[in-house]
């Protein structure tokens, strides 16, 4: 399981690839989403993130705490 700041960090570099290969508008306006593993107790830190833009929740949607997840953006 990646920490918030190692999820970042290579969100941060998914853009900058993205800059670098395609363009800055396209690594702006491109939606990068966290793959790993997302629950009630990483979603918020996760969230404030700059670079991390959305979660693909697997297990976790099937849980009372899902609903923390999908708060944890607004």
């Amino acid at each position: 399981v990646a920490s918030p700041e190692q999820a970042q960090e290579v969100h941060a570099a998914i853009r900058e690839y993205l800059k670098t290969a395609v363009s800055s508008k396209v690594a702006e306006e491109t939606r990068i989403a966290y793959g790993g593993s997302v629950g009630g107790k990483n979603c918020k830190e996760l969230a404030q993130k700059p670079d991390v833009d959305g979660f693909l929740v697997g297990g976790a949607s099937l849980k009372p705490e899902f609903l923390d997840i999908v708060s944890a953006t607004q």
